[in-house]
């Protein structure tokens, strides 16, 4: 059988590095930003924090579209977004002079805070970090390709620097940063210990990275993991030319029925009916940790008040799960702010490991192309003697 040598693995890890490391650079610092997007958005727009000072609980999201079609009674409200308790619930609707438009509504006073058009802070973080802004073309975005894609190269890099880092278990007791040996040897030393003490984390990342590409395949080739929700039975719809065409389920009874059938349902996103056979279609999070905030979710007939499909981590297949879960592991929002820090430092550890590494391969590289010329000179030198 072939023994692959030391320099063999030596000379993989630098290649599979090598040719995304601009865009892996990239990739990692955006990344490491979106963690704390929700809370860069606090700091830097005052229209988005939820401010309450007397402690006043918090309103609900049907109260809240109330608001907004009274402030803009012409107005077709879609979507209501609820996020963590500091910041502003984003209420999305149309209107005759608005395309789209998401009124920032504080949930503890009901105030109006603001009225954006375009795209927010997070929403632009999550395009950056997830598909570097390419245009999407149907059900695929090439940027989303690109980024996922590099889950396998993250994960090559990994284990064939595990291969030539010999002994890399040592790392974890007897850390070796050299600095009185130069600048090369410095490089390597933090290089090869931010890789040792990142290992979990390059595994995750190169995992949830891994699912995201096959999230990519399935949706570029209309393979379903869930389906759809159901549309109202036509039987069910009013009569043509009947008088009464409001349906007789408001907003506020529809989230009181998925109350009912979740009590621990957090509201995440909740989307209105668009037409007479659309639904209620209410997602939200739970009491399972290692799931997102749109783990639960139910679609309830705005016409019979029934609730035609729900979804649960209990009834989730295993696709599924993986959908679920990626998120929370990716970003780290499974233990809160704390576990946000520790993703954030470490995003900040594998942005430097980019960069270390490419100095690294700099270094060789242009040392042993002057070695080449030197010899050529060398060789010329000889033959006009």
């Amino acid at each position: 059988m072939l023994k692959l040598s030391n320099r063999f693995w030596f000379f993989l890890h630098g290649w599979l590095s090598l040719p995304i490391w601009l865009v892996f650079c990239f990739v990692c610092l955006t990344g490491t930003i979106a963690v704390f997007s929700h809370e860069l958005t606090w700091l830097t727009n005052s229209a988005a924090r939820a401010n309450n000072p007397d402690n006043t609980p918090a309103l609900s999201a049907a109260v809240l579209v109330e608001k907004v079609q009274q402030a803009y009674p012409t107005a077709d409200v879609g979507t209501v977004m609820v996020f963590e308790p500091y910041l502003v619930n984003a209420v999305v609707f149309t209107d005759h002079d608005k395309p789209q438009a998401i009124a920032y509504v504080n949930q503890y006073s009901g105030e109006i805070q603001s009225v954006e058009q375009g795209i927010t802070f997070i929403g632009f973080m999550r395009a950056l970090h997830g598909w570097l802004m390419f245009p999407w073309h149907g059900s695929y975005s090439i940027g989303y390709y690109l980024v996922s894609g590099m889950a396998v190269l993250m994960l090559g890099s990994l284990i064939t620097g595990l291969v030539v880092y010999k002994h890399f278990w040592r790392a974890f007791t007897q850390p070796k940063i050299r600095t009185q040996q130069g600048q090369r040897t410095l490089l390597a030393d933090l290089h090869r210990l931010a890789g040792i003490w990142s290992i979990w984390f390059l595994l995750v990342m190169s995992l949830t990275g891994l699912w995201y590409l096959v999230q990519a395949i399935f949706w570029h080739a209309d393979i379903d993991i869930e389906a759809h929700p159901p549309l109202v039975n036509v039987a069910q719809l009013p009569a043509p030319g009947s008088d009464d065409l409001a349906r007789p389920v408001s907003f506020a009874q529809a989230l009181e029925t998925v109350q009912q059938l979740y009590p621990d349902f957090k509201p995440a996103y909740l989307h209105l009916p668009e037409h007479n056979r659309d639904m209620y279609i209410l997602s939200g999070g739970g009491d399972h940790v290692f799931y997102d905030q749109y783990a639960y979710q139910a679609s309830i007939n705005p016409w019979t008040g029934e609730v035609a499909s729900s979804r649960s981590p209990e009834q989730m297949t295993v696709l599924q799960t993986l959908t679920y879960i990626a998120d929370p592991l990716h970003y780290g929002t499974i233990g809160g702010i704390w576990t946000k820090i520790i993703w954030f430092v470490f995003g900040l550890v594998l942005t430097g490991m980019s960069i270390t590494g490419f100095m690294m391969w700099g270094r060789r590289t242009f040392k042993g192309a002057a070695k080449v010329r030197k010899a050529v000179d060398i060789d010329e030198l000889g033959e006009t003697a």
